[in-house]
């Protein structure tokens, strides 16, 4: 006992204060049953709209509380939206290489509907999430680095929109 003495009075001490962990079941509320639909893609971006639906459900499903439902009747709350744009920048260059490496910038725009009543009142209803990815010589390379990079501030995104509505859904 008295080894894990230096684990359990900071515990108990941060627990004691207010402080809770984010993501804690009870986060949307009474809302139950999520339907996720596929944004409308409105950027150039192939299959982007896919990849923004698969991290609001990973998100979901990892803050746990809620489950998902395909069908938008039976879902206490329906999440839809478009991907606005996704665009790729250089952001930094070299006289040799021209980019070394590009900035790759994802905006969104997201609401929540419940299921007897209007889109729910968010902070702010557009995401834009960016994060950078080195240039490649290799095309290939490139193509996956810009896929990796895609997912990653997808899932930014997804984090920001539902501490959003986790927000919302307290008031």
């Amino acid at each position: 006992m008295v080894r894990w003495a230096p684990l359990l009075i900071p515990l108990a001490l941060v627990s004691g204060c207010g402080y809770g962990f984010v993501g804690a079941a009870d986060g949307l509320g009474e809302v139950r049953v999520v339907s996720i639909e596929t944004p409308r893609n409105d950027s150039f971006q192939t299959g982007a709209e896919y990849v923004v639906a698969e991290a609001l459900r990973g998100e979901l499903l990892r803050r746990g509380g809620a489950t998902l439902s395909e069908d938008p009747e039976r879902a206490d709350l329906v999440i839809s939206g478009r991907v606005l744009r996704v665009e790729s920048r250089p952001r930094s260059l070299s006289s040799v290489a021209l980019a070394l490496e590009f900035e790759l910038a994802l905006s969104l725009e997201l609401e929540a509907t419940p299921r007897d009543g209007p889109p729910l009142s968010l902070p702010f209803r557009q995401f834009t999430e960016s994060d950078l990815y080195i240039a490649s010589a290799d095309v290939e390379a490139e193509r996956k680095n810009r896929e990796e990079v895609l997912g990653r501030v997808a899932r930014v995104a997804a984090t920001r929109f539902l501490d959003a509505l986790s927000l919302a859904l307290q008031q």
